[in-house]
């Protein structure tokens, strides 16, 4: 017995040859020249599973798709056939029993012409080698994209139903089918994987495809909404998902069952599958927010779509658009395609599969923690970009306030480390020579600037020896602070109070940002990251003038990043929950609240330098800017009851320190919001 096998280094088809190795049995392949050494290493591979020796009896094949005869008939111009292909033709005629026909285009984004020839022009050049090699059994790997928008249960003996085929992609996957049914050379087997993801066992994938592109998606739901929250989702139809292994095993099995021939299988889950239903079994393994209930599909499609699709043409929202979908690496050709309109009757593969290992298709929930860790560990695009710390700040100049100390001092030791040369400002020299010394001791280089960041005349002057000592300022890291908290009962004699935290929070990270912008958008480069408090989102009571001065640099920031995108400086806003640093030290009340470390908090700060988001935040944050506009009345109603929990400390009432004693009610709800100021 000997196999040929098509698409052998594929996705699907270096699985199926793993079974072919647990059989009897030579296996030949075809592959191009320049993929040999990809064949190699996958040689390596099956021995690691089959055992050693097992390669020995795969036989490379040199040959091309979109070649006559796959090109083993390819001849030189003297008139003779090539000694390795032509012989390779002669040899293997009558030897063959079993032919895989796998490789083809499996992607709803490529061109037409590239379709029409893999898909197409191969399966035709396959099935004339086929013939030529007097084969017993031709195995065609097809799709159910053959079913097009065909409404109702497409059995597995049903082809041609007049189904419309929406795409290149569906319509050359069908001419490929017809080719193989309609040729009378060899007798032939189908099977219509449904949408082939990951190794059920090891989340093994070699593409982002499929529900893959909704990974991402998943992934920023996480970052910006807590677990816990349960989501109002759309009904967006069905789809039907089946794992890798399971899909080259079946047909590795059934290709073997006698007196099948002329047949067509369906390599799919019994039932179809809710697209929310499946978005919620990967969102599981996520660990990320599941939609709790979907708006009926149905109610959807009463909606008329023609104001959508006029609205949509209009050019602002159209780029929008488009900037949205390639922010998350989904094509709008995937949109398109995603709803799975007919279903699939599978009853003669599972009397095919019936007692063997390959009988119950596995359930997605089964394995989807198997496809979420590997698409993050492997082939997340933010990883997949290799842009490291080091890499993306290197060398490059780093101003950072509020540096001596906490979040600051924390930062600053972490970008040195990764080779930036962080410049040092806080208004206490000797504590900022300490960072500096310890920066030096490890290797790196650090400068030492002494000014007071509330006052706008010693920013001035800042400014003016920061330009002079260097070239450049790459970044700007505001981190300088200053907070307060006391109700607004105790503070109608404290306007002085809004005044002090405007000064620092706000005017002078705003002064600093006006000095160094000229320079940055000059060079056409630079990045600012704003430290704010996730108070902004949450609105904690007793933290007005705190909030207030935060907020005001946060609006500023949204306004002039609109202004200086275009020139390559950008900013990220930090929504930064509670840190335990000194800054926080004269409320007793937070000694023994959760709070993050400031080495925490700096590698917040170190990843809005890598990435350079326009965001960072926590999930309860997020949670409370969305509640807040959706309820405000009865977000103050609940901050409220917040306000009567957690009383003024001594400090805010001008008494003397004094143990404050922490209520189990306290302690439960900031364990229960972890983060927030209260």
């Amino acid at each position: 017995m000997a196999y040929f096998v098509t698409g052998a280094t594929g996705f699907i088809g270096r699985r199926l040859v793993e079974r072919l190795l647990e059989r009897k049995g030579k296996i030949h392949v075809l592959v191009r020249e320049d993929s040999l050494g990809r064949l190699d290493e996958l040689i390596e591979r099956w021995e690691d599973v089959a055992g050693a020796g097992a390669g020995k009896r795969v036989h490379p094949v040199i040959g091309d798709l979109r070649r006559p005869l796959l090109g083993l008939g390819d001849e030189h111009p003297d008139g003779h056939t090539q000694g390795a292909n032509g012989g390779q033709l002669t040899e293997l005629e009558g030897t063959i029993e079993h032919f895989f026909h796998l490789a083809a285009v499996y992607d709803m984004t490529a061109p037409l012409e590239l379709d029409v020839a893999v898909n197409v022009g191969g399966t035709g050049h396959a099935v004339e080698l086929a013939a030529a090699l007097r084969v017993e059994h031709f195995h065609h790997v097809s799709s159910i994209a053959v079913a097009g928008a065909y409404r109702g249960v497409f059995g597995e003996d049903r082809f041609d139903e007049g189904q419309r085929l929406p795409s290149p992609y569906h319509a050359t996957k069908f001419e490929a089918e017809r080719i193989v049914r309609e040729q009378p050379h060899v007798p032939w087997r189908v099977y219509r994987p449904g949408i082939v993801v990951g190794d059920s066992k090891t989340g093994e994938m070699d593409k982002i495809d499929g529900p893959y592109y909704f990974f991402k998606t998943i992934q920023r739901m996480r970052q910006v909404v807590p677990q816990w929250l349960p989501l109002v989702g759309l009904d967006l139809g069905k789809t039907n998902v089946v794992p890798v292994d399971w899909v080259a095993g079946a047909l590795d099995h059934i290709a073997h069952q006698p007196g099948l021939d002329g047949r067509a299988f369906h390599l799919t889950y019994p039932r179809s599958q809710r697209i929310d239903t499946v978005m919620n079994d990967l969102a599981a393994a996520a660990h990320a927010p599941r939609f709790a209930v979907s708006v009926d599909k149905r109610v959807l499609d009463v909606i008329p779509t023609a104001p959508l699709s006029l609205l949509m043409r209009v050019p602002p929202l159209r780029q929008a658009r488009r900037l949205t979908l390639r922010e998350l690496g989904i094509p709008g050709e995937v949109l398109e395609h995603m709803n799975l309109v007919p279903s699939f009757d599978t009853r003669q593969t599972q009397q095919a599969l019936a007692g063997s290992a390959y009988e119950h298709v596995p359930a997605l929930r089964e394995y989807a923690v198997h496809l979420w860790d590997y698409w993050e560990r492997e082939m997340d695009p933010s990883i997949s970009r290799g842009r490291t710390l080091g890499e993306a700040i290197g060398g490059k100049r780093i101003l950072i306030t509020g540096a001596s100390s906490g979040i600051g001092r924390a930062t600053a030791l972490k970008v040195a480390a990764a080779g930036a040369i962080p410049l040092l400002v806080a208004r206490n020299v000797e504590k900022l020579e300490e960072v500096r010394a310890e920066i030096v001791a490890a290797g790196g280089l650090a400068y030492v600037y002494a000014a007071d960041v509330s006052d706008m005349d010693e920013i001035d002057r800042l400014i003016e020896r920061v330009k002079d000592d260097h070239r450049t300022v790459d970044m700007l890291v505001n981190n300088a602070g200053r907070s307060i908290r006391r109700s607004i009962a105790l503070s109608y004699e404290r306007f002085h109070d809004f005044e002090r935290t405007m000064q620092i929070n706000y005017f002078g990270a705003v002064k600093l940002i006006i000095g160094l912008l000229p320079q940055m958008r000059a060079r056409g480069f630079g990045h600012i990251v704003n430290v704010s408090s996730i108070g902004v989102q949450t609105n904690p009571p007793r933290f007005s003038a705190y909030v207030a001065s935060k907020a005001a640099l946060d609006a500023f920031t949204r306004v002039v990043a609109s202004e200086t995108i275009g020139d390559g400086v950008t900013f990220t806003t930090i929504h930064m929950p509670l840190v335990r640093t000194p800054m926080i030290a004269p409320t007793k009340l937070y000694d023994t609240f959760p709070a993050s470390t400031p080495e925490q908090a700096a590698d917040m700060i170190c990843e809005a330098l890598r990435k350079r988001p326009k965001h960072m935040g926590t999930p309860l944050g997020t949670a409370g800017e969305v509640a807040y506009a959706l309820a405000p009345t009865a977000v103050d109603r609940i901050l409220h009851l917040a306000y009567r929990v957690f009383p003024d400390s001594a400090a805010s009432r001008g008494e003397p320190e004094s143990e404050e004693h922490v209520s189990i009610e306290q302690l439960a709800l900031a364990n229960l919001t972890r983060g927030v100021h209260w």
